[in-house]
């Protein structure tokens, strides 16, 4: 299988995931038994997840994800963000959608799909990104809402999610990076109700391998040969390794693979203002004169 044929699978099993779920989304449902069936069913599906599913609620914008013994439950009204990636050889798709919990579609969302579905408009081998950030900054902010402006999209190569150039939700004129026929980008506009800046706040929940570090734990140490067998470069839960060792245990080796920079913490990501926050995702694959959304 080809790159090409790689990623248009991976973003067929994340739309058919994608679809699926939605059935789940209903008051009362838990978070853990959402992120468990939408990672289960990728693997059903043929691919491999390829972050852990964030399922982000109101003004927590990104970066959660559930762990084992999480009770947090969906409430009428909620604003859930369902973030997915799937990878098939490494080759990666990730998306991303909003439900209203046991409600319709509302303004805010619409801000976020119509930004998302503009810019993809306007991607072609080479466009600027910062016309993309244009796009997505005059679409949300003519629906009354406030871009997020430290959040962004990303280049994807196989096995890096995030792969050193970031796609605007902003217009900034200094974003001089010229899209070329081939490139693997995911575009993320997130819309507000609050002022347009995420701050972190703990926990960590998600995970990133960076490099083999010296740390004295021996359990640290085989943990991480863990991770680096098992993930590479792609970010990882803390859910995934609750079985791995006892709960203390495991965050002393996580909190000292950290401190060494053997691990990347990805905290959780608020509005700042505790603003309400839509969100959707596609990738896509840059072409000649247009965009190739894969999920």
């Amino acid at each position: 299988m080809d790159e090409r044929d790689a990623l248009i699978k991976a973003g067929k099993i994340a739309r058919q995931v994608k679809k699926e779920v939605r059935d789940m989304i209903k008051p009362g449902v838990k978070l853990y038994d959402i992120a468990e069936f939408v990672e289960r069913r990728i693997v059903e599906l043929g691919g491999k997840p390829a972050f852990p599913c964030n399922l982000s609620i109101n003004e927590v914008a990104a970066h959660y994800t559930p762990y084992r013994g999480d009770e947090t439950v969906l409430k009428e009204g909620d604003y859930l963000k369902v973030d997915l990636g799937v990878h098939v050889d490494g080759y990666i798709a990730d998306t991303a959608l909003t439900f209203r919990v046991g409600m319709e579609e509302d303004e805010l969302m619409e801000a976020s799909k119509e930004a998302l579905e503009n810019a993809i408009s306007v991607v072609r081998a080479g466009v600027r990104i910062s016309e993309i950030g244009r796009t997505v900054e005059e679409t949300i902010r003519s629906r009354g809402f406030n871009p997020i402006v430290n959040l962004s999209g990303h280049k994807i190569e196989r096995y890096k999610l995030h792969a050193g150039v970031s796609i605007p939700n902003v217009y900034r004129p200094d974003d001089n990076y010229v899209l070329k026929e081939g490139d693997v980008i995911a575009i993320e506009p997130f819309a507000t109700t609050g002022a347009g800046r995420v701050v972190e706040v703990p926990p960590a929940l998600i995970f990133m391998y960076l490099r083999d570090r010296p740390v004295r734990m021996p359990g640290a140490r085989r943990l991480l040969a863990h991770i680096r067998r098992e993930y590479r470069t792609l970010p990882f839960a803390y859910r995934w390794l609750q079985d791995l060792m006892p709960e203390g245990q495991l965050k002393i080796a996580l909190t000292q693979l950290d401190r060494a920079g053997a691990i990347y913490s990805y905290r959780i990501l608020r509005e700042v203002r505790g603003g309400l926050v839509s969100q959707f995702e596609h990738t896509v694959i840059v072409e000649k004169d247009s965009a190739y959304v894969t999920t």
